[in-house]
């Protein structure tokens, strides 16, 4: 089981890497754009402090572990083990899900604070 985790947790990490905020949309009537640019690199920065890889981790674990215990319970060892991969990408992928929409409402909010109409 330990081994679909440990598979698994780099794949979500990098993909936890490809978080955007460039679909962030702002009302742009009389914004000095040069300055959301900075201001908007600024609150990129408060959202790298999500720590979606770690989301990602923590999921993949403990999805190995109830769908280990699935599967176990379903299909014994073979379905235990089955059941750990498949708890382990479902779970590290609702962790990472999770991760980047709280890094892209840090973003919002950061820019909210700052004055920006944030339309999405």
């Amino acid at each position: 089981m330990m081994k679909y985790c440990v598979a698994v947790v780099p794949v979500l990490i990098s993909l936890a890497a490809c978080t955007t905020t460039d679909e962030i949309i702002i009302d742009k009537k009389g914004v000095d754009m040069s300055h959301y640019e900075a201001d908007l690199a600024d609150c990129r920065g408060y959202g790298t402090e999500v720590k979606t890889g770690e989301k990602g981790a923590r999921g993949a674990a403990s999805g190995a572990v109830v769908g280990g215990a699935i599967g176990a319970i379903v299909d014994g060892a073979d379905g235990a083990a089955r059941g750990a991969g498949v708890g382990a990408v479902t779970g590290g992928a609702k962790g990472v899900s999770q991760g980047e929409r709280q890094e892209m409402d840090v973003v919002k909010r950061c820019l909210r604070g700052r004055g920006y109409r944030v339309l999405n």
